[in-house]
Parts: C-alpha cells; structure tokens; sequence
C-alpha cells in the first residue's frame, strides 16, 4: 500500500465452523450441544432481520452490527443532492465491544484473546506477497 510494505495478520488453518462453536459453548453451559446449534444457525438471519428494520445490533460480550451503505461516485456537492441511487450496495460493519476503566481509557477488546501472539513467518521461496500455508488441527 502506497509503496511501503506492513505487518499483516495471518489465518491459521480451516474457519472454524458452527459445530466447533457449538461444541465449545455447550461444553461451558448448561445447554446442549443441539440447542446452542440452533440458536447459531439462526443468529445471522435474526441480526439480518433487526438490521434491515434500521436498527444496529449489540450482542453483550461481543459487538456491534450495523448496515453501512456502499456509494458509487465521489459525493455531491449539497445536501439536497444526496439520494438513494447514489447507493450501490450494502456492508455489514462490525465493532468490538471495549472495556473501559474509570477515566474511558480502553483496557480491553472484545474477541482480541489475552494469549494472542505474534510470529514472524519467513516468506521465503514464495512469490512476491505471498505468505507460507500454515495447518493446524482441531
């Protein structure tokens, strides 16, 4: 980007999939493994749902889901002059939620693991901007 060259976070492996998320909530609860399943499966379209109403979406532990618009062009010059057609598609935003300690400063991230580390990978014998696989197995 621009010319210079940065740090860029690697993905290990395989996603995880809904059955591992699953597994592991129901292994931390009371709930069964096919009730945590069910309610997953569901989450996308229930957050779909209240985000097409106009609405964002905190889930408490996690973050916030909200709709940003998409635009073709570079804006205009008034505000009488925006529209709907200047919109050429749709994006789900998502943020964080943050722990804050009592003078707001953020002391914590949702989802960003008090264990994560980072590790330099050699990009050797690959071609330019491409980075060695790494697997892990669950």
């Amino acid at each position: 980007m621009n010319g210079r060259w940065y740090p860029e976070a690697v993905i290990v492996g395989k996603p995880v999939s809904t059955d591992h998320v699953a597994d592991r909530l129901a292994a931390m609860s009371t709930v069964s493994r096919a009730d945590t399943y069910a309610v997953l499966k569901d989450l996308g379209r229930v957050l779909g749902n209240y985000m097409a109403e106009g609405r964002s979406v905190r889930l408490e532990g996690l973050g916030t889901f909200r709709y940003t618009a998409v635009t073709n062009g570079n804006g205009v010059g008034t505000p009488d002059e925006v529209s709907a057609s200047q919109i050429s598609g749709v994006r789900v935003r998502f943020l964080p939620e943050v722990g804050k300690n009592s003078a707001r400063k953020i002391i914590s991230r949702s989802l960003v693991s008090d264990e994560l580390f980072w590790v330099e990978l050699e990009a050797k014998d690959k071609p330019s901007g491409e980075l060695p696989q790494a697997t892990t197995e669950e």
